[in-house]
C-alpha cells in the first residue's frame, strides 16, 4: 500500500501534465483556437482540477464517514468536479471578455464535456483515495489486533511457565524440612542442587525453543533433586535416538516427569522404573515417558495442572491440539509428547 501511494506522488504529476498536453494541441490543432487561446485554456483547466483534486483529497482525508466508502468517494468526487467545472468557465469568461473568433460559444459547447471529464476524473482518484484509506485504516486494525493477540500470548504463555514451578518447589522445602531434622547433610545438598535448578530456570525464562540437549540436562539437575528425596527407589532409564538439531520447549518435561513421578512411586515400595522414550520421525520429535500405573491405588489428582497446563502451552506455540497424548494400561501410564520440528 505504501509503495502504491509513493508512485502515485509522482504518476499523479505526470499524468496532469500529459493531459495539459494533450489538451492543449487538441484544442490548437484540431479546434483551430490558436497557440495563445489554446495554452490557457488548457493552463486554467488543468490548474482549477488540480486543485479541486488536491481539496477533494482534504475532505476525503480529513473527514471519514459511516456511508458506503464508494457513495461517499462519488459524492466528494461529484462535488468537487461540479465546483471546478463551474470556477473554470467563469475564469475563463472573465479572461476572455471580448469574443475571441467563436472560443466563448466553444467554451460554452464544451461545459458538459468538462463537466462529464472532471466526474470522471475526480470521482476515480476520490474512490481510489477512499479505498485506499479504508484498507490502512483496517490494516492499522488489524496489526492492533494481532499486537494484543500475541502479547495475550505470550501473557498466557508467561503465566503458564510461572505456574510449572511452585508445586515442585513447595514438594522440595517440604523435604529440605524434614531432611534438616534426621539427614543434614541431604539437606545441604538439596538446597545446593535446588539452587542450582533455579539458577538454569531463570536463564531458559523466556525463550520459546531450546536444544533437546539441554532441555534434557535441566530434567537431570531436576531428577538429581528427587533422588535426593526417594534415593535409590527411583530409576530413569533413556532411550535416545533423535537429531542433535531437534528443540523443543523449555520446561514442558519437567511436568511431565514430575506427574510420572508422583503417579508411579507413590504408595510403591522398592525400586521404580520410569522409561523415557525420545524419537524422531520426520518432522516431529515423539517423547514418551512410561510409568508404573495402578489404577486402584492412586494419590489424589491435585489442581490437575500439569498435563493441562502442557496441553494449552502446545497448543499456543504450535496451534494444534494434538500434542499430547496419554495412555494407560493395567500396570503402566503413558505420557506421549510430539513436538514439530522447524530447523533447517
Amino acid at each position: 500500500m505504501a509503495l502504491i501511494n509513493k508512485h502515485l506522488r509522482w504518476l499523479l504529476p505526470l499524468l496532469a501534465f500529459i493531459i495539459w498536453c494533450l489538451q492543449a494541441g487538441y484544442l490548437f490543432y484540431y479546434e483551430g483556437l490558436g497557440l495563445n487561446v489554446a495554452l490557457i485554456d488548457s493552463s486554467v483547466n488543468m490548474g482549477i482540477l488540480s486543485l479541486a483534486i488536491w481539496g477533494m483529497l482534504l475532505v476525503v482525508n480529513a473527514y471519514p464517514t459511516r456511508v458506503g466508502v464508494t457513495l461517499y468517494a462519488l459524492l466528494i468526487g461529484t462535488f468537487f468536479a461540479i465546483a471546478g467545472g463551474f470556477t473554470t468557465w467563469m475564469i475563463l469568461k472573465l479572461i476572455f471578455k471580448n469574443p475571441v473568433h467563436h472560443y466563448l460559444d466553444w467554451l460554452a459547447y464544451s461545459m458538459p464535456i468538462r463537466y462529464f471529464s472532471n466526474w470522471l476524473i475526480c470521482g476515480w482518484i476520490a474512490t481510489y483515495s477512499a479505498i485506499v484509506k479504508e484498507a490502512e485504516t483496517i490494516e492499522k486494525k488489524f496489526l492492533k489486533q494481532n499486537d494484543l493477540t500475541n502479547l495475550h500470548r505470550e501473557a498466557e504463555l508467561y503465566k503458564l511457565r510461572q505456574q510449572l514451578q511452585p508445586h515442585f518447589l513447595y514438594n522440595s522445602l517440604n523435604s529440605i524440612s524434614a531432611l534438616t531434622m534426621i539427614e543434614p547433610s541431604k539437606a545441604q545438598d538439596m538446597i545446593g542442587k535446588l539452587s542450582d535448578f533455579l539458577r538454569r530456570s531463570v536463564k531458559r525464562d523466556g525463550q520459546e525453543r531450546i536444544p533437546l540437549t539441554e532441555e534434557l540436562e535441566y530434567i537431570e539437575a531436576y531428577l538429581s533433586i528427587e533422588s535426593v528425596r526417594f534415593g535409590d527407589r527411583l530409576k530413569i532409564v533413556y532411550n535416545k535416538s533423535f537429531d542433535p538439531k531437534a528443540e523443543i520447549p523449555p520446561f514442558i518435561l519437567q511436568p511431565v516427569m514430575e506427574n510420572a513421578i508422583k503417579f508411579g512411586l507413590y504408595c510403591k515400595t522398592g525400586e521404580v522404573i520410569i522409561s523415557v522414550d525420545i524419537s524422531q520421525k520426520d518432522s516431529m520429535l515423539i517423547v514418551n515417558v512410561t510409568n508404573p500405573y495402578d489404577k486402584d491405588n492412586q494419590p489424589s489428582r491435585g489442581t490437575g495442572f500439569g498435563l493441562e497446563g502442557i496441553k494449552r502451552r502446545l497448543y499456543l506455540l504450535f496451534t494444534r491440539t494434538d500434542l499430547l497424548d496419554v495412555s494407560k494400561t493395567e500396570t503402566e501410564f503413558t505420557t506421549t509428547l510430539s513436538i514439530p520440528q522447524t530447523y533447517a
